[in-house]
């Protein structure tokens, strides 16, 4: 669903990231099953499994003309770069407020994919924030305040998931919670994909 207003064109929530494959969805949720036990875990607004994902590049709002010269960006990058491998690996926090889990493996060109999917924006003229150095993460949790997740962080630390390839660059529409319920969590729709390398 897009959002509109009159006389302002439709616009959709979007970014880019890399999905894990359901294999690396369900060992991650697995290991995480036993932190929901831990103090201060019942305070956090924990992600949904179906949405986790590792952001190449926040788009905000885009409008719905601008979007098919990004999507011929996006494809353009993503078959300038080739597959490479990955898993989900340990974990780190965010100032107190996120909890994630983070990635090892072919990482240069994950950053490498990061950077094209921004430059795509860029060249399409969307308004993008300075460029920082990509952390590769998969948001876990969130906190609505600074929260100790020190131990959380400690519990996951030793994750080593299964390797696997990433394969695909996705383009993601991101639907915030409208409902207004509490804890409600934003949902996340695969718009389109492109093969990386061609």
């Amino acid at each position: 669903m897009s959002s509109s207003e009159p006389g302002r064109p439709a616009t959709q929530r979007l970014f880019a990231a890399v999905l894990p494959p359901g294999a690396a969805v369900a060992e991650l949720r697995t290991a995480l099953a036993p932190l929901h036990a831990l103090p201060g875990a019942p305070d956090l607004r924990w992600t949904s499994p179906e949405g986790w994902h590792f952001t190449l590049a926040f788009y905000g709002e885009v409008p719905e003309d601008v979007r098919p010269e990004l999507e011929a960006r996006l494809e353009r990058a993503a078959r300038r770069t080739e597959p490479f491998a990955l898993r989900v690996h340990g974990a780190g926090h965010f100032g107190g407020r996120a909890l994630w889990a983070g990635a090892a493996g072919g990482l240069d060109t994950l950053r490498l994919l990061a950077e094209r999917a921004e430059a795509a924006a860029r060249r399409t003229g969307l308004p993008m924030e300075e460029r920082r150095r990509h952390t590769p993460h998969l948001t876990l949790a969130r906190s609505r305040g600074a929260a100790d997740l020190r131990p959380l962080v400690a519990a996951l630390a030793g994750f080593e998931g299964q390797r696997w390839e990433a394969a695909e660059l996705t383009l993601v529409h991101s639907h915030p919670s409208a409902s207004g319920v509490p804890g409600e969590r934003p949902r996340h729709t695969a718009v389109r994909a492109w093969p990386l390398g061609g």
